[in-house]
């Protein structure tokens, strides 16, 4: 999703979707618009004697309305942040926070496989949201009834707060009660096919999610229905893809560098996509005097000035992605990914090329062990 970085906490960066941006204004409007229902509700849930009248005069509902929209979100952050920083307990890497229209999202390098650990990290994040929900009510109940307006605001979250916990706590894989639900089968079954059952549970609430928003015109429940069920399809896919390729390593799978095309960095330029047109290549290591110095791709040929006297040193990278041999094979994958790369650079502890990994290699890999283990794998996982 489109996002701008606003700061880290935690060296953890934080992000802002641009569907953030269209959607605060949104919610601030449908809680100004609710302000007397909203009183109510706290009035008849916590014996509060909330005055409605003040919070309803001129642009008061919609500054509170942003006030409380924007505080549901920084509620938000620190749930997605009680996930970082329980996974940071096993030495896992968040890479970010974003927060978008349907609330927050820690992306991590990867998962752990140990059940436990996925059974803390997704449980953290509710625990965190319980928590801001008793600071809020705490601060509603000390705070004078003079301060209406405050009281509003706290009172709110205070209910919010639970309610997330709540809901993220509900069996949507890859919502946080479905993780909880993976590393609970993960306990007596196979990753995969625990995987494959907290995803069919999630797709079907999913379904029903989506049938209730239609049912009461809700694009927001229509949203997060069709957030979860793609998001479980692909985690399944992804997990088929690491058990095919469990136990193998790079070396297994590169091509190595006695078979690979490599160019030198005067190779011209018009003499390259030649090549890559007859070879039906279209990445090649740079060598110099049989260093590894760089790689070019068909990419960086169509980014070029249109100079007949261009060479490979003109455009190559040397920004390098690199894995070694002995690198597991699923560990490389998550790098092709995270990185959104055709290949990777294989090096041994020295520096030198060992060979190179494409995504083509790792299909035909994949075919091969699909058919020799009889794993169900899905090949779109690695075209995306």
């Amino acid at each position: 999703m489109a996002s701008i970085r606003i700061g880290s906490a935690f060296g953890i960066p934080i992000k802002l979707g641009v569907s953030f941006l269209l959607v605060v204004p949104l919610l601030a409007y449908l809680i100004g618009v609710q302000m007397e229902l909203t009183v109510q509700l706290l009035n008849d849930t916590f014996g509060a004697g909330i005055d409605p009248a003040p919070l309803t005069d001129g642009a008061t509902p919609w500054l509170l309305g942003l006030a409380a929209a924007l505080g549901l979100f920084v509620s938000v952050f620190f749930h997605e942040l009680g996930h970082a920083l329980a996974a940071r307990r096993y030495d896992l890497e968040t890479q970010s926070i974003t927060l978008w229209f349907l609330g927050g999202l820690a992306q991590f390098a990867e998962m752990p496989e140990d059940w436990h650990k996925e059974f803390v990290i997704a449980i953290a994040g509710p625990i965190v949201s319980v928590a801001v929900g008793v600071v809020c009510y705490v601060g509603f109940v000390l705070l004078p009834a003079e301060f209406p307006a405050v009281l509003f605001v706290l009172g709110y979250l205070a209910i919010l707060n639970v309610v997330l916990a709540i809901f993220n706590m509900l069996p949507g894989f890859p919502m946080d009660g479905g993780r909880v639900l993976r590393a609970l089968l993960s306990r007596n079954r196979s990753r995969l096919e625990a995987t494959q059952i907290a995803a069919g549970v999630g797709k079907g609430f999913a379904l029903l999610l989506g049938f209730a928003g239609i049912i009461t015109l809700s694009i927001f429940w229509i949203a997060i229905a069709f957030f979860i069920y793609i998001a479980a399809s692909s985690e399944t896919q992804q997990i088929f893809v690491e058990t095919a390729f469990e136990g193998l390593s790079v070396a297994d799978l590169m091509t190595p560098a006695a078979r690979l095309d490599t160019v030198t960095p005067e190779f011209p330029l018009d003499r390259l996509l030649e090549r890559m047109m007859r070879e039906r290549h279209t990445g090649y290591p740079v060598l110099e005097d049989g260093e590894l110095v760089g790689i070019v791709t068909l990419e960086d040929l169509q980014e070029r000035a249109d100079d007949a006297d261009d060479v490979v040193a003109d455009v190559m990278s040397t920004d390098l992605v690199t894995a070694a041999p002995t690198d597991e094979a699923t560990s490389a994958l998550r790098t092709i990914q995270r990185e959104d790369i055709g290949r990777i650079l294989v090096v041994d502890d020295d520096g030198s090329l060992a060979g190179l990994l494409s995504r083509t290699d790792l299909m035909k890999a994949l075919e091969i062990a699909q058919r020799s283990r009889s794993i169900p794998a899905e090949p779109r996982s690695l075209e995306q």
